[in-house]
């Protein structure tokens, strides 16, 4: 097991323990961003699309996971910054300011509403969530002139400096437009948790009570992670937009907001990498299994062409993970590089669930 030797203040506080680390991730990035030179155009489509939901994912993450709040009806600030996006372009507003523009609208509608909602939890903070998300669908159908209605409207394409990044035409541009994005939001993010806003979200999360004594505004404190939140979210559904091109309030529907709900809680519930494992889970395993479906049906001569198994089959692989992994994907992850460390001397029982909690937060 490695020790980190801190002499400084600044190294306790910095975002990597040590340059080993640092290495890590920007060979991470580096890896990523030379994907396209070796890549096919279907598969770079599929690693878009999975940064799109991965940077969903943070925005859910930072509500769910980070303050303990629940939300249904994030679909809702995916159209606010999709359609706020599409409609300032058609205006004639570049990308440059429409893109930030989309996410600080999502941001405001959401820590505007949150103010009364936050004063719910649990099921009743859910519920008022998912009653949202049904008066932005209406809402988008009534301002037909700037939403398109049912119709749905057009994402114009983006174009920086002269350069194209079309979904279509450049969907490598694209990718790297992602890519980038995707990388500063996580950057701003896990600099945010290490700050004492972010640590006040972890203090309402883990006890309400002993936040409340220690001084947070709880009320304040929900209402800003609510509207970050949905900041990061509507920063994914301009992007989203692009990659879909046209699009109509169907595409946001709930069960999008399942999805993203269990992004976060397959992919590692309170770990900003519990995002992007999520997302990749999400995208990447629907296509694995039908590819797996299509080889069986052609070597092995069999007949698994029924309507709705690809779902079945996913949603079997999902409920196993809830039941048998809940602390998701990179929890797991996590206790394999402790039990590697820990070679020869892990135990067999070193990882048995316990249950915990503070006094203050039992049920009364």
């Amino acid at each position: 097991m490695k020790v980190i030797f801190k002499t400084s203040y600044d190294n306790d506080i910095d975002l990597h323990e040590d340059w080993w680390d640092r290495g890590k991730m920007i060979a991470l990035v580096a890896v990523m961003a030379v994907l396209p030179f070796f890549l096919g155009e279907y598969y770079m489509a599929e690693i878009t699309n999975t940064l799109i939901w991965s940077l969903a994912g943070m925005g859910l993450m930072l509500l769910v996971g980070h303050t303990g709040q629940a939300s249904l009806g994030h679909a809702a600030f995916l159209a606010i910054g999709a359609y706020t996006d599409a409609a300032l372009m058609n205006v004639g507003v570049p990308w440059l300011v429409a893109f930030p523009l989309a996410g600080i609208a999502a941001g405001v509608f959401g820590a505007i509403v949150a103010i009364p909602a936050v004063r719910m939890s649990g099921i009743y903070l859910a519920i008022a969530t998912l009653a949202l998300f049904v008066i932005v669908e209406e809402a988008i159908i009534i301002a037909e002139p700037i939403t398109g209605g049912v119709g749905g409207l057009f994402a114009p394409s983006i174009t920086i400096a002269g350069i194209d990044f079309d979904r279509y035409a450049s969907l490598n541009n694209f990718y790297w437009l992602c890519l980038a994005v995707v990388v500063l939001v996580t950057w701003l993010y896990a600099n945010l948790m290490r700050s004492p806003t972010g640590r006040s979200f972890l203090a309402v999360r883990d006890s309400e009570v002993s936040a409340r004594a220690l001084g947070i505004n709880i009320t304040r404190t929900r209402s800003l992670a609510f509207g970050l939140s949905c900041a990061m979210t509507g920063l994914a559904g301009a992007l989203m937009g692009h990659f879909i091109t046209f699009f109509n309030y169907e595409l946001f529907s709930v069960f999008i907001s399942i999805n993203l709900l269990l992004v976060v809680t397959i992919g590692g519930l309170g770990f900003i990498q519990g995002a992007f494992f999520g997302a990749i889970l999400i995208t990447a395993v629907p296509q694995l299994i039908a590819i797996l479906r299509d080889g069986a049906m052609s070597t092995l001569g069999l007949d698994l062409s029924m309507p709705g198994l690809d779902t079945l089959v996913f949603s079997v692989i999902l409920i196993g993970f809830i039941i048998y992994e809940p602390t998701g994907l990179y929890g797991r992850w996590l206790k394999i590089r402790f039990w590697l460390e820990l070679f020869p001397l892990a135990r067999r029982d070193m990882f048995r669930r316990q249950k915990t909690y503070l006094k203050t937060e039992r049920m009364k």
